[in-house]
This record gives C-alpha cells, sequence and structure tokens, in this order.
C-alpha cells in the first residue's frame, strides 16, 4: 500500500469513529430530550428492592446509551447520600444489561441508509419549531450518523485483510478456537485496555463489530475482546469516584468488581458459553453462524458475527447480572470490608452536584432537584430550633449558632445549585427542561430568602434581650401563634414539592392559606398597638415586635412564591 492509500484508509477509520461516536452522542441527548420526565421519575423510584433497582439501571442506560454515564450518576446520588449502597448496586448490575442495546441497534444497522437517515432528519432538526419533532430528529440523525460511522470504518478496515503481515499481527492477539485460552485471555486483555483508554465500550463494541464483519477477526476473538471490554468500561465510574464519599467509591468498585469477577468466572466456561451463544444465535434468532459469508457488489462481509457479538454481550451481562443479584447483601458487605470507613470522617459537603461527571440533562434535573429538596428540609429545621428560641429567653448559645450555620449553609446551596443549572441549561436540552432549571433557580432563591428573615427573626429576639426587653406572655403567645401557621404553611409547600408539581386547586389554598397569615399578623399588631396605647409596652419593645411580624409576613410572601413557581404560574 502506498502513502495515499494509508492516508485514505486512515481518514476513513478515523473519521468513522469521531461520526460514531458523535451520532451516539446525539441519540443520547435526543432520547433524553424527549423521555426526560419519565427518566426523572424511574430514577426516583430506585427503592430497595433489587429487581426494581436492576430494571432501573437496565431503562436508563437503554434510553441514555451509556452504562457509564448511569454508573457516574449512581456513584454521585450515592456520594450525595441520596441513594444507599445497597440500592445502588441493582441499578449497576441493570446498567451492564441497558449498555447492550447499543450493539443490538449496531447489529442490525442498514448501513446504505445512514446517509438519507442522516440527510433527512436534519432538515427537520434545523426547520422544525416544535420540541418533539427536533429532538426526535435528533435521535434519527444519532442513528444516521452511527450507522454511517459503522459503514466507513468497515469499509477502511477491509484492506487490511489483504496484507499478510496485518493478517499476522492481528492472529498475535486473536483466538484461534473454543479452547485456545492463551489466545482468549489475550483478547480480554486487549479490549479492556482499549476501552479503558476510550472511554466507551460502544465505541470498542462499534470497532470490534466492524473488524469481525470485514472478516479481519473471527468470532471467538470477538467475543473475547467483548469480554475485555465490560471490563475496561468500569474505569469511567473509577474515575468519577476520585475525591468523593466512602460509600460513593464502594459504588464504583461494585461496577468494577462486578464486570471483572464476571469475566473471570465466565472465562473457564468459554466454551460452553460460545456454543449456547451459537445455539442461541441459530435457533433462537434464525441466523445462520458467524463464519457464514455474504456476498455483495465484488465484496464479503459477515452480518452474522456482528449478530453473535450482540448475543454474547447481551448474554454475558444478563448471566452476570442472575449470578450476583441474590446476593445483593453479602456483596454490599464484602464492599464495605474492601473499602472501609475512614477513621477521619468524610469532609461534610452542602451540595454534591458536580458539573464535571454530569451530562444527562434529564438526571442533572433530578438532581438539582432532591438538592432543592434538602434546602427545603434545612429551612423547616431552622423554624424549629428557632421556635425552641423564641419560647425559651435563656436558650443556650449553641441553639443559636445553629440557626446562623443553617442561614450560611443555604446561602452555599442556593449558590452552588445556580451555577450547577446554569451549566445544565446551557447544553444540549429542550425548552421543557430549560423551563425546569429555570423554576427550580427561583425555588432556591425562595428558599434561600426564608432562611434569610429566620435569622432576621433571631437578630430581633437577641435584641431583645440584650435591651433588656420582654415579651408579655400575651405577645409571646401570638408570636407561636404565627410561627405555627408559618410552618403549617411551609409544610404544606414543601409536601408538594417532594411529590411534584402543583395545580389549580393547590395553588388555591397555599392563596388562602397565605391570606389567613397575613390577617393573623394583622390582628397581632393592631392588638399590640392597643397594648402600645394602654402603656403595656415600650416603644422599643414595640418597634422590635413589630419588625419580627413583617419578618414573618416576608417568609409567607416567599412561600407562596414557591407555591406558584409549583403550580407552573411563574
Amino acid at each position: 500500500m502506498n502513502f495515499e492509500q494509508w492516508l485514505q484508509m486512515f481518514s476513513s477509520v478515523i473519521g468513522g469513529l469521531g461520526i460514531f461516536l458523535y451520532g451516539m452522542k446525539n441519540m443520547s441527548d435526543g432520547l433524553q430530550a424527549v423521555a426526560g420526565e419519565r427518566l426523572r421519575r424511574m430514577i426516583g423510584a430506585v427503592t430497595g428492592n433489587r429487581l426494581m433497582g436492576t430494571a432501573v439501571g437496565t431503562t436508563v442506560t437503554g434510553i441514555i446509551q451509556s452504562s457509564s454515564v448511569t454508573t457516574v450518576m449512581v456513584v454521585s446520588m450515592v456520594n450525595a447520600g441520596l441513594m444507599t449502597l445497597k440500592q445502588a448496586i441493582p441499578v449497576i448490575f441493570g446498567a451492564n444489561i441497558g449498555t447492550t442495546v447499543t450493539a443490538w441497534i449496531m447489529a442490525y444497522s442498514l448501513t446504505q441508509y445512514g446517509l438519507p437517515l442522516l440527510g433527512i432528519a436534519v432538515f427537520f432538526f434545523l426547520f422544525s419549531k416544535n420540541d418533539k419533532v427536533r429532538f426526535t430528529a435528533m435521535i434519527i440523525v444519532g442513528l444516521g450518523m452511527v450507522f454511517f460511522g459503522l459503514d466507513l470504518m468497515s469499509k477502511g478496515l477491509s484492506p487490511l485483510k489483504k496484507m499478510p503481515e496485518f493478517e499476522a499481527w492481528f492472529h498475535r492477539f486473536s483466538a484461534s478456537g473454543l479452547y485456545d485460552y492463551p489466545g482468549i485471555i489475550k483478547c480480554i486483555l486487549t479490549g479492556a485496555i482499549v476501552t479503558a483508554v476510550v472511554q466507551s465500550s460502544s465505541a470498542t463494541v462499534g470497532i470490534t463489530m466492524a473488524l469481525a464483519g470485514t472478516g479481519l477477526i473471527n468470532f471467538y476473538t470477538a467475543a473475547g475482546l467483548v469480554l475485555g471490554e465490560n471490563i475496561g468500561t468500569t474505569i469511567t465510574a473509577f474515575f468519577a469516584s476520585l475525591g468523593t464519599t466512602t460509600n460513593a467509591k464502594r459504588s464504583a468498585y461494585a461496577h468494577m468488581l462486578f464486570n471483572t469477577l464476571g469475566v473471570v468466572w465466565l472465562t473457564p466456561l468459554f466454551p460452553f458459553y460460545i456454543q449456547f451463544v451459537l445455539w442461541f444465535l441459530t435457533r433462537v434468532l434464525g441466523c445462520e453462524l458467524p463464519d457464514t459469508p455474504v456476498y455483495a457488489d465484488n465484496t464479503v462481509s459477515y452480518p452474522y458475527s456482528q449478530k453473535a457479538i450482540a448475543v454474547s454481550h447481551s448474554w454475558f451481562n444478563i448471566v452476570n447480572v442472575l449470578f450476583f443479584l441474590p446476593w445483593v447483601g453479602p456483596y454490599s458487605k464484602f464492599l464495605m470490608w474492601l473499602v472501609p470507613d475512614r477513621k477521619v470522617p468524610d469532609t461534610p459537603r452542602l451540595t454534591h452536584l458536580d458539573v464535571r461527571i454530569f451530562d444527562t440533562g434529564a438526571i442533572d434535573l433530578e438532581q438539582s432537584r432532591k438538592e432543592i429538596q434538602r434546602m427545603a428540609a434545612v429551612c423547616r429545621k431552622a423554624m424549629d430550633t428557632l421556635r425552641d428560641v423564641l419560647q425559651d429567653a435563656h436558650a443556650d448559645r449553641k441553639r443559636l449558632d445553629e440557626i446562623f450555620q443553617m442561614e450560611n449553609d443555604l446561602d452555599v446551596m442556593q449558590k452552588e445549585i445556580v451555577e450547577f443549572l446554569g451549566h445544565v441549561m446551557i447544553g444540549n436540552v429542550s425548552h421543557e427542561m430549560v423551563d425546569e432549571g429555570r423554576r427550580q433557580v427561583r425555588m432556591a432563591d425562595e428558599y434561600e430568602s426564608i432562611s434569610d428573615y429566620i435569622t432576621a427573626i433571631l437578630k430581633l429576639r437577641l435584641k431583645m434581650r440584650d435591651s433588656n426587653q420582654h415579651l408579655s406572655q400575651e405577645a409571646k403567645q401570638e408570636v407561636l401563634e404565627l410561627h405555627d401557621t408559618a410552618v403549617q404553611f411551609i409544610d404544606l409547600i414543601n409536601t408538594i414539592g417532594a411529590d411534584g408539581r402543583g395545580d389549580a386547586d393547590f395553588l388555591s389554598e397555599a392563596q388562602t392559606r397565605g391570606n389567613s397569615i397575613t390577617s393573623f399578623m394583622k390582628e397581632c399588631r393592631n392588638r399590640h398597638l392597643a397594648r402600645l396605647g394602654d402603656g403595656k409596652a415600650t416603644p422599643l419593645n414595640s418597634l422590635i415586635y413589630t419588625d419580627m411580624l413583617t419578618a414573618y409576613r416576608r417568609i409567607k410572601d416567599h412561600v407562596y412564591n414557591i407555591a406558584e413557581v409549583l403550580a407552573g404560574e411563574k
């Protein structure tokens, strides 16, 4: 081969790989945008039920087309304390099944239709103003790019088959038959290393299919490479766990060990495993054997080998999940032994949102939504602590410092959430996701403002104590009653915020509650002015007391603003 032929081959392979990867990205983004709300509901449905966790992991990964993203998401959720290790493990198991969807898409690709699909869908993507149409078109654009990229790689690699030196080189890293264990182990190691470098098992599976489809490697070699690729893909979750909590590290190791141990126990059974794969291919799918050639346009290809690779990829993960799933409990205990708790506790963090490791808009919004729920819980706790301080004129300094610390924490949480959502909204997301992001920004602002007024009431109480002023028993009872009414209002809003979006009836009830708080605040103020006129209160006492009432009214206003956001009014 001369230099020009080498350059053409290199351009086809590297260009095809780039188009393939970008197509996978477009498919993932489009699918996330179309199924965003369903993704969020599925993530929120993860419980201690291992079958449910496995189903969620399988479905989410099948949608976003990346087990790496799913496992990174799980590591992040465990790091945030939003999911336990025992809940995370089945999701990771399911992610390994879900990622095999990519192989099936490639196995049944109609490569000749890649460019027409790409060309037609681009027009809808560029010129349609309907979000669903645009993102559906993005999915088809991605699918066309995957087919076209795979076709380019296959054509680019085909000249190598005519070169004896390359064929000899490939034989050094190939398995010659079912019982060629040294060759199989070489293939496993090669697949693991290449995938760890590329950090995409979809890409390496695609390359493997291209090599097998042109006849450069046999099916036994391809099956060994796929086993290794399942190990190599775990490196992404490992990198994501660096600098995280102990439990997050355990989640990453759960993924690594699951795939690694699966390959280890399956390798001695490789001949029986391959025979089962071939039986499934021929008897269930009705296909020919992998080494059956297909002649077309003066070229020879081996499409059945690509289907066999998809079968082997799927069954490896399915069998591995069935093997490990009954042992989730002991497996989590083993991981706790393997990664023991630190002698120095993990440094607490205010939020666990990290823009470096998120690339799924729907999941990003679910994470930020849960962080806003944490803000709501902190506000609620601050209100409880404030009530104790209002009731006890001699509350110790520790209780006072708790409120100041919570207010400071909420300031930082708001800042981190807003920065995170800013990153999410500039990505390739739908208008619906942008609107949801804006609503979350607004809610974070409102909760932070509530904490400011909680602190303001505390400062007024301290000012009263320092100036040797005292609330009368009647005034104190009024403040506590107003406080309890505000807390009930916050509880109503927090409950709706945790369950989902509100409706018109919810907003009407919130408006009624808010008006009653305003009316009661005015009653308290009028009573106090009467006490002031009777000489039962000092002017300074009156000023501090009315400022307290005003602060509660401001808290009510911010709570009602959150209700409007939840009802879709703002």
